[in-house]
């Protein structure tokens, strides 16, 4: 029987340090699976490397106002996307990779720099400022008050709403959508080559998703770039000044004088409130796919997963990037059996392999017609909470609707957001709901209230 014994020990899997600590064996995965989920939620989510810096640079530039170096944005970008990876995989170890929020950015682009006329370094200083207040929400317990204090039918309403926004974004880039004096938007010209270029990437982006392709954004974008190189719509020299640096490292410290304006207070708590609920919905999606979810419904280190996107985006304002969130395409690499920290860390790994590739992100971030596709496509899958909103209940559809409608149509995430907080109070309470309405909401109808008396001064 000692003999059995001893023999049924040699069988027992012999567990190494790496695997006790992300703890493997236990979720049912091993290394290699581990390392591909993280290349693929990479391969997801590389996007944004190129996006990013279109954003943040080329199109502030664009718009003839002062903006950070897309080198330096690029930069940023992959650092504070390899910062959250890690620290998500190694402290919170959860299969979720962090990197610049789409829709967020675009509020730090066109609401805070375009249309308040803030400069974009005070704007990474508010950014800053939102991912401490963040981190201190995160740790002390008291994000559960606000999160119950807003409404799921709102928060749906806002992922939808900044969907529609992006995807908005991605066919003004195209030149799909342009302006026009007679209906302020009107369809583009399809003889003309950015057009086509853009339709082409729609297309075939599209396509890879419906057959499942993880890296479908990511591959859609090669193919258009190769087109668009091939037929002679996009310059090769477009690359050219695209190096990664530093230049913005720091910028965030030097814009805390004029940072407690009350503009820049409405920009830091738009900031918080779309990270704070971006983050949860997110964490808790992607943990509830890969099984995660304790049966009570909690979920394990949840405080630290928080904590983890308030670091990197903090961090990532003092490298010079706009608020670093927890992204939906983690989804890919669970698909594919990612359930441990070693999932983040992997696709962490892969933003610092991408600094020597810059540029092809180069080429990717500087010609809208390559970034639009994504932008639209990202649109699309932010989209789908609005199947998810109580459309029969007036009281949730109305201030509803006002926030998916209101970010796209005035270019602005914060008023569609405000435009929801000032209804959602009246008509539940004209519903002859208002017990159930949280003392809060009503601090946050009073403050949007006057956040838009102050806009028309």
């Amino acid at each position: 029987m000692a003999t059995d014994a001893t023999e049924e020990k040699k069988d027992a899997p012999q567990l190494g340090s790496v695997d006790k600590f992300f703890g493997m064996t236990e979720n049912k995965t091993n290394w290699k699976r581990e390392v591909l989920a993280g290349t693929t939620t990479f391969l997801a989510m590389a996007y944004i490397l190129a996006v990013n810096p279109g954003i943040l640079s080329f199109a502030l530039s664009g718009a003839g106002v002062d903006a950070p170096n897309p080198g330096a944005v690029f930069t940023a970008t992959a650092l504070a996307s390899a910062l959250g990876c890690l620290v998500m995989g190694l402290w919170a170890r959860y299969p979720i990779a962090t990197a610049p929020g789409m829709g967020l950015n675009a509020f730090f682009a066109f609401t805070v720099v375009l249309t308040l006329g803030i400069p974009w370094q005070t704007a990474l200083t508010g950014t800053l400022v939102s991912g401490v207040l963040f981190f201190i929400l995160a740790v002390t317990g008291a994000r559960e008050a606000i999160v119950n204090a807003i409404p799921a039918q709102l928060k749906l309403a806002v992922g939808a709403g900044i969907g529609l926004f992006i995807a908005f974004i991605g066919l003004k880039g195209g030149e799909i959508v342009q302006a026009s004096d007679a209906t302020f938007v009107t369809i583009g010209d399809f003889t003309d080559g950015t057009v086509l270029l853009t339709m082409f990437g729609l297309i075939v982006t599209a396509v890879f998703m419906v057959l499942g392709w993880k890296g479908g954004v990511f591959y859609g974008m090669l193919a258009t770039l190769a087109l668009g190189v091939i037929t002679g719509v996009i310059d090769l020299k477009l690359a050219e000044g695209f190096t990664p640096n530093l230049d913005s490292f720091g910028a965030a410290f030097t814009g805390f004088e004029d940072a407690f304006t009350v503009h820049m207070i409405a920009v830091i708590l738009t900031m918080l409130f779309v990270d704070f609920f971006d983050t949860a919905g997110t964490l808790f999606a992607v943990a509830g796919q890969a099984g995660l979810v304790k049966e009570d419904g909690k979920l394990p280190r949840a405080g630290r997963a928080l904590a983890t996107d308030s670091i990197a985006t903090s961090a990532g304002a003092v490298l010079g990037t706009s608020t670093t969130t927890a992204y939906i395409e983690s989804t890919a690499g669970v698909s594919v059996g990612g359930r441990t920290g070693l999932t983040a860390v992997t696709t962490g790994f892969w933003f610092l392999v991408s600094l020597v590739a810059f540029p092809v992100f180069g080429l990717v971030a500087n010609n809208p017609a390559v970034t639009a596709p994504a932008l639209i496509v990202v649109g699309v899958l932010m989209a789908k909470a609005l199947g998810q909103i109580e459309w029969a209940k007036l009281e949730y559809a109305i201030p509803a609707f006002l926030i998916v409608a209101v970010m796209p149509l005035t270019y602005s995430i914060s008023n569609g957001i405000a435009m929801g907080l000032v209804f959602f109070p009246v008509m539940m309470a004209a519903k002859g709901r208002w017990k159930e309405v949280h003392p809060i909401a009503w601090v946050l109808m009073l403050a949007s209230v006057g956040y838009f008396l102050f806009l028309t001064e």
